[in-house]
């Protein structure tokens, strides 16, 4: 029998079920493996189950004896993963698992994310559900389908049938933190359809590399740099300074939610078009400019350029070239306001997290994709709406979807009150409560089940989103022990 890269990692069981996570493939849009997964888990443990339509697993648990009047606790977390990988990495991420490996107290994946996001919680949940020695209260774990792309399980799930008031988020990722409210969101989609024509010319292929990427709502405000952002500007340049050229491909990012971090651009400078300059020396000179801007956040920024062989590559007219650069560049970016109230959190954002255009032929289809957070609804709204104008002057059309809510502070929660109790007892110090920028599936769960006392936790990750994830041993043995002691832990 083989051992897995894990299987010496304390807490045993919880590594040996995200190891077995990582052999399936569970990226958005992928999920239907990891949640049969879980149903077989539950009937080969006799254990209650529902998957529903959406490919949510709930499974129950009865109470350890003598815990049969104790408040049903919900646990919860996602099973799917922002799934991206390095540019280098020539595998199917739908089919191929997870290499996982261990750097001293962290464990990665070689060449993409990890998918501690959010396979730690799943991890936990299955250790806690197949162990008879562990003590705890009736047991209702909630996982839910496709959370990174818009929290569409959550949103379908149905909690009608379910007795808990009290839900355990394990989807957090700073271990001592107390997580107690949120941002809401959602994505919002701007395309447009343009005609295309073959061009004649000399073809150059640049591409923007290096950036460090990440959470779109826990590293929006670190001053990390938006490659398709960049790719706007880079091109918007070009034009500036006379290289007069028509626009074939564009290709940035992997998910909405995550900071782009490399994008590609083809264009083409047709015979009969005489540009001022060479394309490569006004490159050269806009890199510079730009690395001199941004290299303290990104040291690592470069801004690749390759060509001037003849060819010939459908492509955009010069017209509407300069027209959706032009859209890019107004397309606003990052941290748009700050709290009031909460000092250092942010109140708005958005991110470019896709760009796209792919030539079919005659035609080709832009699409841009942002991911919209505000902790309040208002100001959400009103930047989609701006989205939407932006859009529209253009001649782009837009669709929003994957809005939730929301999570606000609850002063009355008795779970945070008991699991303040347990931190201080066990270490001594009080945990930090705190409100996030990111989005949490708590704002709709209450929605669903009015009453609902939610508390978000989870153990140390850092680049999650990206190929740098990172998921901390010690951490996660922590929070387990943590996890362990308040479930046995009454009232």
């Amino acid at each position: 029998m083989t051992m897995g890269v894990l299987s010496d990692l304390e807490p045993k069981r919880v590594f040996h079920y995200f190891e077995e996570i990582t052999k399936i493939p569970h990226g958005s849009g992928n999920v239907r493996a990891i949640s049969d997964y879980l149903v077989n888990f539950a009937k080969e443990h006799k254990l209650s189950y529902i998957q529903d339509e959406f490919l949510n697993v709930i499974i129950f648990k009865d109470a350890s004896i003598g815990y049969e009047n104790e408040p049903t606790l919900m646990l919860q977390g996602h099973m799917d993963m922002v799934a991206v990988h390095t540019d280098d990495y020539d595998a199917d991420m739908k089919k191929t698992p997870l290499e996982a490996a261990v750097d001293g107290d962290y464990i990665y994946a070689k060449g993409t994310s990890l998918g501690g996001d959010d396979g730690i919680a799943v991890a936990y949940a299955l250790a806690i559900l197949e162990s008879d020695e562990i003590e705890h209260p009736p047991l209702e774990i909630i996982i839910t389908a496709e959370e990174e792309v818009g929290m569409d399980g959550a949103r379908g799930l149905d909690m009608s049938h379910l007795k808990g008031m009290r839900l355990l988020n394990l989807d957090s990722e700073k271990e001592g933190e107390f997580l107690t409210g949120c941002a809401g969101g959602g994505r919002v989609l701007c395309k447009l359809t343009l005609p295309l024509r073959i061009s004649n010319g000399k073809i150059w292929r640049i591409s923007i590399k290096g950036l460090k990427g990440g959470h779109s709502g826990d590293e929006i405000d670190k001053g990390r740099e938006n490659s398709n952002v960049l790719m706007g500007r880079v091109l918007s340049e070009l034009l500036d300074r006379g290289i007069k050229f028509e626009l074939s491909k564009l290709s940035g990012g992997m998910a909405d939610n995550a900071i782009a971090k490399s994008t590609s651009a083809v264009f083409i400078l047709r015979d009969e078009e005489k540009s001022i300059s060479s394309p490569e020396a006004v490159l050269s000179d806009i890199y510079g400019g730009i690395k001199s801007e941004i290299c303290e956040n990104e040291p690592d920024f470069c801004l690749l350029s390759e060509g001037g062989e003849e060819g010939s590559e459908y492509a955009l007219d010069a017209g509407d070239t300069v027209s959706i650069i032009g859209m890019l560049r107004q397309f606003p970016q990052g941290v748009q306001a700050m709290s009031r109230t909460v000092p250092g959190l942010v109140e708005t954002s958005l991110n470019m997290g896709i760009l796209e255009l792919k030539p079919d032929k005659e035609k080709a289809e832009l699409k841009v994709t942002f991911s919209v957070r505000s902790s309040i609804t208002a100001e959400r709204d009103a930047l989609i709406d701006s989205l939407k104008s932006i859009a529209s002057k253009y001649g782009a059309i837009t669709v929003v979807s994957g809005l939730y809510p929301g999570w606000e502070f609850d002063e009355s929660s008795k779970l945070r009150k008991k699991m303040e109790g347990v931190y201080e007892r066990l270490y001594g110090e009080k945990p930090k409560v705190r409100a996030i920028h990111a989005g949490l599936e708590c704002g709709l769960l209450i929605e669903k089940r009015q009453g609902l006392d939610c508390v978000s936790i989870g153990p140390d990750m850092s680049g999650v989103h990206t190929t740098d994830e990172r998921l901390s041993i010690s951490s996660t043995r922590r929070v387990w022990n943590f996890l362990l002691e308040l479930l046995r832990t009454r009232g």
